[in-house]
């Protein structure tokens, strides 16, 4: 009889089991939570989750073009929310200003579409400008370098917005159908529906580019070995400015959208919407661009059923629970839902 060993199981540690015993309560506790609420209120249930997915549809937009630049040169773009600020404006002034629409119908949405793509071109084109002008020059620098150029490029972008936008929020009308419809009780609003309808095909539309084509095969070599891209012939100068410009087109859309849907613009609308953006991709595990589009969505349901649920905290505590959310697990995951435990080489 041949001889068989088995490898023992390394004992778990008492920090281990704590951890683990606080998951499962935490996790029991939500669950319960969420419980009482469908039981109690099953149309407001379903109508917050309607709401909290059409705002985590937008954080998942902007999570992907931070979580796809540090994916493929480990950079923290923190103007990639200012960025999508420029979106906004630059949606609402392409559609209400020049092309004059103010009021929902037929032409309106397709001109509504055509301010879509230019924006996303336009979003895309400032963002590989930045990488050209900026970033491109402290690849080789310290990691510390490029982190403070991209908080002074996110001062120099608000300032932009600030001369563009004013100081205080601006309203703009509205092209999408006003309304929704009313199943068994749930209120799902048209502009939800628009959402949906546009940005979960970008999404997907995103990872069939990096996981099925030739430029997607080019944009994880890259990610993995830059130098070893460059010998196979791979150029890495053009792979990462497209990486720049799918994540801009990305926060450009996000723009027109939020512009459409929220109806306010402001300067400093990147700060707010390019934190919890950033704490989306965080949370799925930075450098994922299927947990970017996770964590976008857990944070809009989470906000949504806060702040929609007879039981929950309240809208004034949206931003508490999300970070409070975001501490718990990075203390129990750092690597986020969906990362990759990496050691340190040395």
């Amino acid at each position: 009889m041949a001889a068989t060993t088995t490898l023992a199981r390394p004992a778990l540690t008492r920090r281990d089991l704590v951890q683990r015993a606080a998951t499962v309560v935490i996790v029991a506790g939500v669950l319960v939570w969420l419980g009482l609420n469908l039981t109690h209120a099953p149309a407001q249930f379903f109508t917050a989750a309607a709401d909290g997915l059409n705002i985590g549809l937008l954080y998942a937009l902007i999570a992907l073009g931070y979580t796809m630049v540090y994916g493929i040169i480990e950079l923290i773009n923190f103007a990639h929310g200012d960025l999508f600020m420029l979106g906004t404006l630059f949606s609402g002034l392409m559609l209400t200003t020049v092309l004059h629409q103010t009021t929902s119908g037929p032409v309106a949405w397709l001109l509504f579409i055509a301010t879509l793509v230019v924006t996303m071109g336009f979003c895309g084109f400032v963002n590989v400008s930045i990488e050209f002008l900026a970033y491109r020059r402290l690849r080789r620098a310290p990691k510390l370098a490029p982190l403070i150029t991209a908080v002074g490029i996110s001062f120099i972008l608000q300032f932009v917005g600030l001369k563009w936008n004013g100081s205080t929020p601006k309203q703009w009308p509205s092209v999408l159908p006003e309304g929704g419809l009313n199943l068994a009780g749930v209120q799902l609003s048209y502009s939800f529906l628009v959402v949906a309808g546009v940005t979960i095909p970008l999404l997907l539309l995103m990872q069939w580019v990096v996981t099925r084509t030739r430029q997607g095969k080019a944009m994880r070599a890259t990610a993995q070995d830059q130098d070893a891209a460059r010998l196979m012939g791979i150029n890495v100068n053009r792979t990462i400015s497209f990486t720049f410009m799918l994540g801009g087109a990305m926060a450009g859309a996000a723009g027109v959208m939020y512009q459409q849907v929220v109806g306010t613009t402001a300067y400093n609308l990147g700060y707010q919407m390019g934190l919890i953006a950033f704490t989306s991709a965080v949370l799925g595990g930075i450098g994922n661009i299927t947990g970017a589009v996770l964590g976008g969505v857990l944070i809009g349901l989470i906000q949504g059923f806060n702040d929609g649920l007879p039981y929950g905290l309240g809208q004034q505590w949206s931003q508490s629970v999300v970070f409070t959310i975001l501490i718990l697990l990075m203390v129990f995951r750092p690597e986020g839902l969906l990362g990759r435990p990496t050691t340190e080489k040395v």
